[in-house]
């Protein structure tokens, strides 16, 4: 049986102690040693760059067909980034798909909300995220996405336009931190199962 491995991707002043981060990792260690995939969920560098290139060094580790990164809000996209990078799996949670502008409000002294890292938000992170977006998807039934309409941070609409063709679990109401995302890592596990066969 191959087992696939799976790479979390924690979003903006997040780290790998979120909830949801949390609850991965909790629902994969109670699976059986012939059910459970790999799992590596890195403390993303606070510059887009330093991220992109620990998640290539994870990704150059990896077998590509078999690799699934989950990605909430900016590590959604850099989930996408590395799924278009690598030829992989994506599964999207509330994902940010234009981060250079949705960041903005937040120029300016940041403290990350688990560390306490301090870090200025600049110019030049935008512009490092500009340079990595992504405007279309090549392989639609590589994705699954999870977003929620009530999300107070980002428009799911954008989602749901740059994911089209791709799997789609939209619900209404929720929030930005995706409450509730317990009750889909079934269904986010499924795919990581299944999903190497579609990308070959």
């Amino acid at each position: 049986m191959i087992h696939p491995a799976l790479v979390y991707l924690h979003g903006f002043r997040s780290s790998p102690k979120s909830t949801k981060a949390s609850q991965l990792v909790a629902a994969v260690d109670a699976l059986s040693a012939e059910l459970r995939p790999s799992l590596v969920v890195p403390a993303l560098p606070w510059r887009p760059v330093e991220a992109m290139a620990m998640i290539d060094a994870l990704a150059r580790a990896r077998d590509p067909a078999q690799t699934t990164y989950v990605g909430s809000s900016l590590g959604g996209f850099y989930a996408t980034v590395a799924a278009e990078r690598h030829g992989s799996a994506a599964v999207l949670i509330n994902p940010a798909v234009r981060p250079d502008d949705d960041l903005r409000p937040h120029a300016g002294l940041q403290v990350n909300l688990y560390t306490g890292e301090a870090f200025e938000v600049t110019d030049a992170l935008f512009d490092e995220l500009r340079d990595l977006r992504v405007t279309h998807i090549t392989r639609p039934d590589r994705y699954l996405l999870f977003a929620r309409t009530g999300d107070e941070v980002l428009d799911y609409r954008q989602a749901v336009a740059l994911y089209g063709g791709a799997w789609q679990c939209i619900e209404g109401g929720g929030d930005h931190a995706f409450t509730g995302f317990e009750r889909h890592i079934a269904t986010l596990l499924r795919f990581a199962r299944t999903g190497f066969v579609r990308r070959t």
